[in-house]
């Protein structure tokens, strides 16, 4: 039996590799390695199959169409959001977009860490413990069953968080366009503006699409309490970053916990100590004490690792076979 050919970039040795080698194995699949995201200089390297596996690396529609020319019909990116890769020119090129899955516990685990780690204060009480400044005065923080929790998006993630965050007593809303009755046990769904008006922290958890693009904006800011808590653990793009630093600035929002932020593509798992930073935006929130800002690792725990390595490669097989493959997003 021939071995399908699948071409890997952004492949990280020191944590993906072992996986691609027993999954690879496992599923009988020939791959091609490049450690460096993909590039029109380097994307040739595909040439000869008919898939590749990619991370948060932006694909547009001029090196979509390279990718079509030299064969490959089926992108499969090892990660939950696809927002980096443009379905127009997916559409245009007859390209196949394959998503990752993984365990929620991750990320919803992660989300609740920065809820309770804004609510406490803690990146002033890290910071200062680091210069042995062990005063009080700032430092007194909000005890998180006493605040109302709105949830953006009741997706997996979303559901996993209102699950857990329960056990905290929390009152807790959700928005979403569909409802379930599991999170019925949970929480209680109502309108965006109601969710936003009520909450003491906001988490996000919804994908990006042309819709909600921006959907916390200086309008929406303004109907929020007083030190609110904005957590974002899903796509920078949900939030105009202008208006949320003018929101913290003015006091507006109290703290935010971000694993995510806008133009992140490039920065974000490379090393740029000796190089400017070039998301202004980044660089701002990094340096505000009630501000945490992480590079976009909630999903990474070994479990999480493991499974979008084999999403990714056992999508690929499945549309190379013609068969279902639930980790297809375009077309649908």
């Amino acid at each position: 039996m021939s071995k399908e050919k699948i071409c890997v970039f952004s492949y990280r040795d020191f944590d993906e590799a072992e996986y691609f080698t027993r999954i690879s194995q496992e599923l009988n699949i020939e791959l091609i390695i490049c450690r460096e995201n993909i590039t029109k200089d380097n994307f040739h390297l595909a040439k000869g199959c008919t898939a590749i596996s990619i991370l948060t690396t932006l694909i547009d529609d001029s090196l979509m169409k390279e990718l079509h020319d030299i064969g490959i019909k089926v992108i499969s990116t090892r990660s939950i959001g696809f927002d980096h890769i443009d379905l127009k020119a997916a559409q245009k090129y007859n390209m196949h977009i394959c998503n990752a899955s993984y365990p929620t516990n991750g990320v919803a685990d992660y989300a609740i860490m920065l809820m309770m780690m804004a609510a406490r204060n803690m990146k002033r009480i890290m910071e200062r413990a680091a210069i042995q400044d062990f005063s009080l005065p700032g430092l007194q923080g909000r005890e998180l069953p006493k605040l109302t929790v709105g949830i953006i998006g009741a997706g997996r993630i979303g559901q996993t968080v209102i699950k857990h965050l329960s056990g905290f007593g929390n009152p807790i809303l959700v928005f979403d366009k569909y409802q379930s009755d599991e999170v019925k046990k949970y929480a209680r769904y109502v309108e965006f503006d109601e969710l936003i008006a009520q909450s003491d922290i906001i988490s996000l958890h919804a994908p990006l699409t042309e819709e909600n693009h921006h959907m916390i904006n200086a309008q929406t800011i303004a109907k929020m309490k007083d030190k609110v808590i904005i957590v974002n653990t899903a796509r920078g793009g949900l939030i105009d970053s202008d208006a949320l630093i003018n929101a913290i600035e003015n006091g507006k929002i109290g703290a935010a916990g971000l694993d995510v932020v806008e133009d992140e593509f490039g920065l974000y798992y490379n090393d740029l100590k000796s190089q400017p930073l070039t998301n202004r935006h980044l660089a701002i929130l990094r340096n505000y004490p009630n501000v945490i800002v992480t590079p976009h690792m909630a999903f990474y725990t070994d479990n999480d690792v493991h499974d979008m390595v084999y999403s990714s490669l056992k999508g690929c097989l499945l549309e190379a076979a013609g068969e279902k493959n639930p980790w297809r997003v375009f077309p649908k």
